[in-house]
């Protein structure tokens, strides 16, 4: 842990050194993207805080069943508003392909889904500004 600590800090230190570059070539100080970058070294190096709170496998099972009831009251909603609205049922249906992968998702797919479009807005926001 100590090295990939060591890894990351190396990483930010060559990202800032390189907009430190970046700003003399170009005499123009990039004070959004430095603190992009600085936010980015905090959250990647912080260590999670410890659970104070340990859970017995009786006190998960009710944890499950209350997300369980919630789920299915979630899920009367849906139902009773697609058979009240043909167009809410068109919507849900039409978007299913987006919004079903991300409720069914596991806890690491929705990651690797949010960081996806954390980077396609990067990469439009770089070709909107290059424009």
């Amino acid at each position: 842990m100590a090295e990939d600590q060591k890894v990351d800090t190396q990483l930010f230190q060559l990202l800032s050194n390189l907009l430190n570059q970046v700003e003399e070539l170009t005499n123009q100080e990039e004070v959004e993207l430095r603190s992009k970058i600085e936010a980015l070294g905090l959250e990647v190096t912080k260590v999670p805080s410890k659970s104070t709170q340990h859970l017995n496998e009786l006190e998960i099972a009710k944890e499950l069943d209350k997300l369980s009831a919630k789920l299915d009251d979630v899920d009367e909603m849906i139902s009773s508003a697609m058979a009240a609205d043909p167009e809410v049922q068109s919507l849900l249906s039409g978007t299913a392909d987006v919004w079903m992968p991300v409720i069914t998702a596991t806890a690491d797919e929705r990651r690797n889904f949010t960081a996806s479009i954390g980077d396609d807005n990067s990469e439009k926001q770089a070709k909107s500004s290059s424009e």
